[in-house]
């Protein structure tokens, strides 16, 4: 039953715009970005319209500290004219990477300020001036619910320019419409689980797919049951608040049967208590952001038409709420999926894999698709083979997927490293009751990925175990301290590519 909304309100963000030439009239704060180049070539047009020599500036700040290395930054306040300060950012080797951090300082610069004037070296690749943009947009992220000194808003907006008549427009535009995929899936993660729940996250969906030219279709917990949605509902059965199965479907102009075709599941868990198997205090904390899948998946379609993205993309999403209660599922359950296929449990805070399992079963028998990729914040045990904040973790079943994935990961800054898949580990799942275990001893993000792949069946399939950059434990570079929204960026870089799906299926 496809359904349309109101339309859906974007956070607010600042106005990114590029300038042909300098401004003749800037803002009262200018912004200098410096590489290990040195100044760029505006600077000394800028500094003779700022009355300054940003040369000896530059010396200056460098004398005291001030290096060129990505995000860096130096303010100098101006007492007379119109222009009241500069600010020095390094922008490090000019890379992708450097400038998005570079972007995203100059974000945190300029928070409550009405517009910030912003001098970038000519000659920036296509990339590179992208994730510029995509830096300023992560870097204004902000949240909260405070009724007494919320902080100082976004900056309105800044305007870029490298002094040329080049005009950037449209790719300043992309990198700002993919830093929102990551904010808004920052903002879903982020969102307190007494406001979210597997309803709240159809409601942002249905929003969304009201704007994104999307549509949407929801199953309450009445439809998942006459459907045979074992694994949401058994996760969902312990909660007040029932589970959801959300639908969300892009098909781009001019789609043809032989449009390539994207499903994406998401897993959508509003809060995780681990159920029976009940976590201790200090892991529940941020298991809200335990829907950050689900909501990066949302995020990713709001901004494919946008973008004009040339594949076929269904998003679902696999909401619920894992919850201990005389109702909820226990240890030594067994659920039957989506499809039949049946699972006994050993691990009720190993919920995360049991209502995706219904998602890939759905995607695979009902639509389809040429490739199946699923994302999560799957397991802490990708964190113990990764760390935190440098690698997702990656399990496919095709190079090429594998591949391409890698690739939008390197470009979006939300890396990947792959991981093994060996058949050798399949028997730590195994189990005289049901087809599987949902848990058991050994490499716990691989038997995860194990699991879920009997799920995926022969179509191409990678799986996104997440956990591991998920949450950053501070303010730095894009990021803000919090749920990071993995995922997002990822994706939507990946389906908006000239060939998303190039190779797979042809090994």
């Amino acid at each position: 039953m496809a359904r349309r909304s109101t339309k859906f309100v974007f956070p607010t963000l600042p106005a990114v715009h590029w300038q042909p030439g300098l401004p003749v009239h800037g803002s009262s704060s200018w912004v200098v970005v410096v590489g290990e180049a040195g100044l760029p070539a505006a600077a000394k047009d800028a500094g003779e319209r700022l009355g300054l020599d940003l040369d000896r500036l530059l010396a200056a700040q460098t004398a005291t500290g001030f290096s060129p290395t990505a995000g860096a930054t130096a303010a100098y306040p101006l007492l007379s004219g119109e222009v009241t300060e500069v600010l020095l950012v390094g922008a490090g080797d000019g890379s992708a990477a450097a400038l998005r951090h570079a972007g995203a300082a100059i974000a945190r610069f300029g928070r409550g300020k009405p517009e910030l004037t912003t001098v970038v070296a000519e000659g920036i690749e296509d990339a590179a001036l992208q994730a510029f943009a995509e830096g300023v947009v992560l870097g204004s992220f902000t949240f909260h619910r405070k009724t007494v000194d919320p902080g100082k808003p976004v900056v309105e907006r800044i305007t870029l320019t490298d002094g040329s008549s080049s005009d950037r427009a449209a790719v300043i535009e992309r990198g700002v419409v993919i830093g929102r995929t990551g904010w808004l899936a920052r903002e879903f993660a982020t969102t307190p689980s007494n406001e979210k729940d597997p309803s709240w996250l159809a409601e942002r969906a249905t929003e969304v797919a009201a704007t994104g030219g999307l549509t949407v279709t929801v199953w309450d917990e009445k439809l998942l049951a006459a459907d045979g949605f074992g694994g949401i509902l058994a996760v969902g059965q312990g909660s007040t608040r029932p589970p959801r199965f959300i639908r969300l479907d892009y098909v781009p102009d001019g789609s043809t049967k032989d449009t390539p075709y994207v499903v994406l599941v998401g897993k959508g868990i509003t809060y995780d208590t681990g159920g029976l198997s009940l976590k201790p205090r200090e892991g529940m904390v941020s298991m809200k952001r335990d829907m950050t899948g689900g909501g990066s998946v949302i995020a990713t379609l709001s901004a494919l038409r946008e973008l004009g993205t040339k594949v076929k993309v269904t998003g679902l999403i696999c909401a619920a709420e894992n919850m201990p209660s005389g109702t909820a599922y226990r240890p030594d359950d067994v659920i039957r999926h989506y499809g039949g296929r049946t699972t006994e449990v050993k691990n009720t805070d190993a919920e995360g894999r049991l209502v995706m399992a219904d998602g890939l079963a759905y995607g695979v028998k009902e639509l389809k698709p040429d490739v199946i990729v699923d994302v999560a914040t799957l397991t802490g045990a990708i964190k113990v083979s990764l760390g935190a904040m440098l690698y997702g973790g990656l399990f496919s079943t095709d190079d090429a997927l594998a591949d391409n994935l890698a690739d939008a990961g390197q470009v979006s800054g939300e890396r990947l490293w792959r991981m093994p898949l060996p058949a050798e580990y399949v028997d730590l799942i195994s189990t005289p009751i049901a087809d599987s275990v949902n848990s058991s001893k050994g490499p716990g993000s691989i038997t995860a990925a194990l699991f879920l792949k009997a799920f995926a069946g022969d179509v191409p399939w990678a799986h996104l175990d997440l956990s591991s950059i998920a949450e950053s434990p501070r303010d730095e570079f894009e990021y803000s301290l919090g749920s990071t929204g993995a995922g997002a960026r990822l994706l939507t870089t990946w389906l908006t590519g000239d060939a998303p799906i190039a190779g797979v299926g042809k090994a």
